[in-house]
């Protein structure tokens, strides 16, 4: 059962062999629609059976009502944390537990380290912004939280994304729900007594624009409010100022689990990046340098995933060639006849498929 229409998991679960019902989203149905279509022509062109596909544009009940249906063994779902655990205890409490495959929520942590950060403040800061605001900030992996070193440097970044902020156009949102929710979000930041708002975006000129909005704290404010680690979905960033790598380390160790982390570093700053790693290890599900998490690559090295809360499963990935094994269950053949075992696995399959025979990997 896969919550989104033509994503990840829907085509993961395809490869695999599963068939797939897709639960319509309310806010928008023409969409979901047009793409179904295309998918059930693509099923028709391939000359699988018809039943391999099922969209179904229905409520949130409906949804529900299918994760606890027996003939459901797996969930996919991109969305809120709430609707997300629903879903959890709702495939733990039937007869058949199964398991959900639930992308939730994630700040996704920048670390600007100091040598770095001397080298580059200034472009940093604009590049920062960049990513934040693409897409009115809707992405899983959007830059939500800045670690970094107190001191001149770090306000030669502050005042490049403060700039690049106070010229950023507002964005129209997905839905009035999402914009109601960063609105939500926003305000709680922005009325906090431990929070400075640096910067605003553009005012909206539509009903459910995203006006950007940069924010600053201190490590000792923000360890002190877990309510500060909250995901604001959207063009929001909370900067977090410590005294040395040091506070940034107690920082990290707090944090929920997240989808990414993102370290910004020169040669100069790989001592110090080197003691955090072991904690950012146990935290994220894709450490990346000298980059922005706001793009996420199809390949087999990708892991598009993380510890709970970001995902429910931290051990899968539902982006890359790995996504597949979300929907395949491993069956031992032991002593079986060649004749009898799947085509694949055979002596000379046709599929040419590869195979471990005593630890080798073979092919045909």
């Amino acid at each position: 059962l896969a919550f989104s229409v033509a994503g990840g998991d829907t085509a993961s679960a395809f490869a695999a062999g599963c068939p797939v019902i897709v639960k319509g989203h309310s806010a928008h149905p023409g969409t979901g629609e047009l793409v179904a279509r295309a998918i059930q022509r693509a099923v028709a062109l391939c000359h699988l059976p018809e039943g391999v596909f099922s969209y179904l544009p229905a409520s949130r009940e409906a949804g529900t009502a299918l994760v606890a249906d027996h003939r459901v063994k797996a969930v996919g779902f991109t969305g809120s944390r709430p609707g997300g655990m629903a879903l959890m205890r709702t495939a733990a409490a039937r007869p058949e537990p199964i398991p959900v495959y639930a992308e939730m929520s994630s700040i996704n942590p920048v670390l600007l380290f100091p040598a770095a950060l001397a080298a580059r403040a200034e472009a940093l800061g604009a590049a920062f912004v960049g990513s934040l605001t693409m897409g009115a900030g809707q992405f899983c992996t959007n830059p939500g939280l800045v670690i970094a070193i107190d001191g001149p440097d770090l306000d030669t970044f502050l005042a490049s994304a403060s700039a690049a902020m106070g010229g950023s156009a507002a964005q129209d949102m997905l839905t009035p729900g999402i914009h109601s929710a960063y609105v939500e979000g926003v305000n709680a930041l922005a009325g906090h007594g431990a929070v400075t708002t640096l910067a605003r975006g553009v005012e909206p000129t539509g009903p459910h624009q995203a006006q950007g909005a940069l924010f600053k704290t201190t490590a000792t404010d923000f360890l002190a409010d877990p309510a500060l680690g909250a995901e604001v979905f959207g063009s929001s960033s909370l900067v977090i100022t410590v005294t040395d790598m040091g506070e940034a380390l107690k920082v990290i160790a707090a944090l929920e689990g997240q989808l990414t982390a993102t370290l910004i570093l020169d040669a100069e700053d790989e001592p110090e990046v080197a003691k955090l790693l072991p904690v950012l290890e146990r935290k994220v599900g894709r450490i990346l340098v000298n980059g922005w998490p706001t793009g996420v690559e199809v390949c087999h090295a990708m892991v598009h995933g993380g510890p709970f809360p970001s995902t429910s499963d931290g051990r899968t990935t539902s982006v890359g060639a790995s996504a597949i094994e979300r929907f395949l269950r491993p069956v031992c053949y032991q002593n079986m006849p060649s004749a009898l075992l799947p085509e694949g696995l055979r002596d000379g399959n046709p599929w040419n498929a590869p195979r471990r025979i005593d630890g080798v990997l073979k092919l045909g």
